[in-house]
């Protein structure tokens, strides 16, 4: 093909998979909605909340701008620049959150131990500092990355980036990252296996909710390990579609999968017929029949508000 046929069928994918990306988003945030207004709107608020409206809202404003950069609307080369570069550090900062959300639930896992709390959030800054230096090495420097305007016609223009460098450095910076999720998945997996040895030797069933956080550990980890992949294979010289269709995938399916695997723990909880609710696990867990060797971990389900005001239900 020809530069122009080139530079059209570009286009042609780039606009494609931005409208896919508003359709995926909008039509996940439809579905979500009436369980967002039940377990969030219309609870008290905790701290997994407040955690869970950061990654619904920000991963939507990210996603959003993810599809109007390129050639959508036209965007001036300066203004996309300055666009790019607040994807791809909100990108990291997306990340960052994703990984606070295992955290607190690892925590809870462990029985609140705050050794264990310490270590993964000591670890955890080694991780923040190293996505700080990604983005000012590889995303923020024009000798590493530019922004290229294509004028097909006078009235059709859009912005793409050039890569300047080869994928080994983001390959490089992404083994860290990926070491990290294997920590936690692992740790998720040691308590999962503790649990159901110790439910065992009681001739128990396993608690659900445990089962349930631990294979969203492995569900995450998987999802940052594609996302990692992705974002360092960009840099290579890749086709247009496979190209787009990475991007579809890394602007659409975190920003997806992350709040659902908050609020799905949520609903689960809700369809339990819950008589106490452990503090350990704040807003998430349950136990609908709790034997007599449970009752010192768990507290009444009702507790007051406030001085005057009736008992709440806690999740």
């Amino acid at each position: 093909m020809s530069e122009l046929e080139n530079s059209l069928y570009a286009l042609d994918w780039n606009n494609n998979i931005s409208v896919a990306i508003i359709t995926a988003i909008s039509y996940d945030y439809i579905l979500l909605f009436e369980k967002e207004m039940t377990f969030v709107w219309e609870r008290r608020w905790s701290a997994m909340t407040y955690l869970y409206l950061v990654v619904r809202y920000f991963g939507i404003l990210i996603a959003m701008f993810a599809a109007c950069w390129g050639g959508l609307f036209y965007i001036p080369e300066a203004v996309s620049y300055g666009m790019f570069l607040f994807l791809q550090w909100s990108f990291s900062v997306y990340f960052c959150l994703a990984e606070i959300i295992l955290i607190w639930r690892l925590y809870a896992l462990h029985n609140q131990s705050k050794r264990i709390l310490y270590v993964l959030l000591g670890l955890l800054l080694p991780i923040v500092a190293l996505y700080i230096a990604v983005d000012i090495f590889l995303w923020s420097r024009p000798s590493a990355i530019s922004m290229q305007e294509i004028i097909i016609t006078p009235n059709i223009k859009y912005c793409t980036a050039s890569f300047h460098i080869g994928p080994m450095p983001a390959i490089y910076a992404s083994i860290p990252v990926i070491c990290y999720d294997i920590f936690l998945v692992v740790l998720a997996i040691v308590a999962l296996g503790k649990h159901l040895k110790e439910r065992k030797e009681l001739k128990m069933k396993p608690n659900t909710y445990v089962v349930i956080i631990v294979r969203y550990h492995v569900i995450y980890f998987f999802l940052n390990l594609a996302s990692q992949i992705f974002m360092a294979i960009l840099w290579a010289n890749l086709s247009t579609v496979v190209m787009n269709l990475v991007l579809l995938f890394n602007d659409t399916v975190p920003f997806i999968i992350v709040p659902r695997l908050i609020i799905s723990i949520w609903d689960t909880h809700a369809n339990d017929n819950c008589i106490h609710v452990s503090t350990t696990f704040e807003d998430c867990v349950c136990w609908t029949s709790p034997p007599s060797l449970e009752q010192h971990e768990m507290t009444p389900a009702y507790d007051v508000e406030e001085e005057g005001r009736g008992p709440s239900l806690r999740f």
